[in-house]
């Protein structure tokens, strides 16, 4: 199945932009008859039919569309702090998107090496995956937000967040304590952890103190393993 996205798609005739055309018809050598599917994102998936061929401005008809394709059961947000490098963080974002994420909040800590981030990189980054993993939902990617302002920011559903420093009350260990269609957010810290003033100002805020096992890890695999953790117990 070859997946393209087209938030701002319109039917029953849409064009796709320039750079998918070229992909469609000069990469994948697609034409006239032959089918293709878009995704605008938010849950429906079109099957589309190629009625112009054209490497600047191919046109497709949708033929069929499924709603609600491959719909999470759970809402899961992961606010996780850039690594100083960039292509670990992009490789979180990829994979995670993948498992399944329904929003992506970048957060900027005390101990944070990385204090930018390019947010349309980020962004392609994360529609790539979508193609790739055939994702009828596109995971949300917030810009840069300062942790204490994320931890103030009011949230429907269960708020945990996964830190090293033994001199806290005791950790759950995640899949211990989470349940089937949840609305988690999860957050995870910079590469030298959270300040034990965030710990603190986020466990009086109504956050939750979790584990992710006995391994030291980095922070993009902590983000990851958080992330599977939670599909797992959702019937990954």
């Amino acid at each position: 199945m070859q997946l393209f996205y087209a938030p701002d798609i319109t039917l029953p005739l849409y064009t796709l932009c320039e750079e998918e055309s070229k992909h469609c018809v000069r990469v994948l050598r697609l034409r006239e008859g032959d089918t293709l599917h878009l995704t605008d994102g938010r849950g429906s998936l079109h099957r589309c039919q190629i009625v112009e061929a054209h490497q600047h401005h191919c046109t497709v008809k949708v033929v069929e569309t499924i709603s609600e394709y491959g719909r999470l059961g759970y809402s899961l947000t992961m606010a996780v702090a850039p690594t100083k490098n960039i292509d670990r963080y992009e490789w979180f974002l990829e994979k995670a998107t993948e498992v399944g994420v329904s929003r992506f909040v970048p957060i900027e800590c005390d101990h944070s090496e990385r204090r930018t981030i390019k947010h349309d990189r980020a962004l392609r980054v994360v529609t790539s995956a979508v193609k790739q993993s055939i994702k009828a939902y596109h995971p949300a990617l917030d810009e840069l937000t300062p942790v204490r302002q994320l931890i103030q920011t009011p949230f429907e559903g269960r708020k945990f967040i996964a830190h090293c420093d033994s001199s806290f009350e005791k950790r759950d260990y995640l899949p211990s304590i989470i349940k089937k269609t949840e609305n988690i957010l999860i957050l995870i810290g910079p590469e030298g952890d959270f300040s034990p003033e965030e710990i603190k100002f986020a466990l009086e805020n109504g956050f939750e103190p979790i584990s992710l096992g006995e391994q030291r890890l980095r922070t993009e695999t902590a983000a990851v393993a958080a992330t599977v953790m939670v599909a797992t117990i959702n019937g990954m």
